[in-house]
């Protein structure tokens, strides 16, 4: 397994994090503690939470302390605020307040049977909430030890560039990552929020780098996504012609080098400018042992340069 540490931190990373959006959710507490064992067993040991995560009320974060019991120093957690797990509400008022803050740590905390969180993501950006108010209130957090590092999650790039300067000149800690939609189909953060993240030393962890499961193999042009899945209930936010067409050029292309369109997919990804870890969901033991496998090989430039040459030419 592959390590990388996060922005200018000491904080090393697996180049795979277990996403834990799943669990408790579309799997069962059982399957899903199986599955973060299997990942923590085959060198997966970061894994991405949320209070909202697992049908809401905190049910993620709730399962996790379960899986992580006996090895708690061994295993990075990173979870989220600024959201509200009661309605599962993805962006709430004040959410970056000092008051929010504080009350949400100590949920977290308590929901994970820990002392501490390695990694503390704003979850997304609180527009009515001065940004030098919630660094202040995680710099005191990080001093009493509750939480590590902090990170971002979904944040514009003017956002990140506001942040960076403003833990900057007011001598706070700053974000050491930043979480965004990033998959060999989307690229729309490399434009302006992968420069920005590279000014700043922020690591990108890449969340839906498989598209929630049309980048690994099991779907075909027209045909109905399992019941019961995310593709399934996220269809139209995923599917499209136009993807399938870049799909089914990769799977020629890996053909040629004995790769699959799930080992490009992620290999391709955990490659690209500043990513430190990408974020992978699974809801079994052995879908997070076949995403581990898939990732733990790297392509060559002239690889990369022709798969980048079959996204750009669609």
């Amino acid at each position: 397994m592959k390590y990388n540490l996060l922005g200018n931190s000491d904080l090393k990373v697996p180049v795979i994090t277990l996403g834990a959006l799943n669990f408790g959710s579309f799997c069962d507490e059982e399957t899903s503690i199986n599955t973060i064992r299997a990942a923590i067993d085959n060198g997966a040991n970061c894994i991405d939470t949320a209070p909202t995560y697992g049908g809401m009320r905190g049910n993620s974060e709730e399962i996790t302390a379960k899986a992580i019991k006996n090895d708690r120093d061994k295993i990075i957690i990173a979870t989220k605020f600024g959201t509200d797990p009661s309605t599962g509400r993805s962006s709430i008022q004040g959410g970056g307040t000092k008051e929010y803050i504080v009350k949400a740590v100590e949920d977290s905390l308590k929901r994970l049977e820990t002392d501490y969180i390695d990694l503390y993501q704003m979850h997304f950006p609180d527009n009515e909430t001065p940004i030098d108010e919630t660094l202040e209130a995680l710099d005191e957090l990080i001093k009493s030890g509750k939480i590590r590092y902090i990170g971002s999650s979904s944040f514009a790039s003017w956002q990140i560039s506001e942040a960076g300067w403003t833990a900057l000149t007011q001598e706070f800690k700053q974000f050491i990552s930043m979480q965004n939609r990033y998959s060999i189909l989307n690229r729309d953060m490399e434009e302006e929020i992968v420069p920005v993240c590279a000014k700043h030393n922020v690591s990108i962890l890449p969340f839906f780098p498989l598209e929630s499961g049309l980048l690994t193999g099991k779907f075909k042009r027209n045909e109905e996504p399992p019941k019961g899945t995310r593709l399934a209930l996220w269809r139209g936010a995923f599917v499209s012609d136009s993807k399938f067409d870049v799909i089914e050029k990769l799977e020629v292309f890996g053909k040629t080098i004995n790769r699959n369109i799930l080992e490009l997919s992620l290999a391709w990804v955990a490659q690209q400018k500043q990513v430190g870890s990408v974020l992978v969901g699974a809801t079994s033991p052995e879908q997070i042992k076949q995403n581990i496998d898939a990732i733990s090989w790297e392509m060559t430039e002239s690889e990369l340069e022709e798969v980048n040459t079959i996204i750009l030419g669609n």
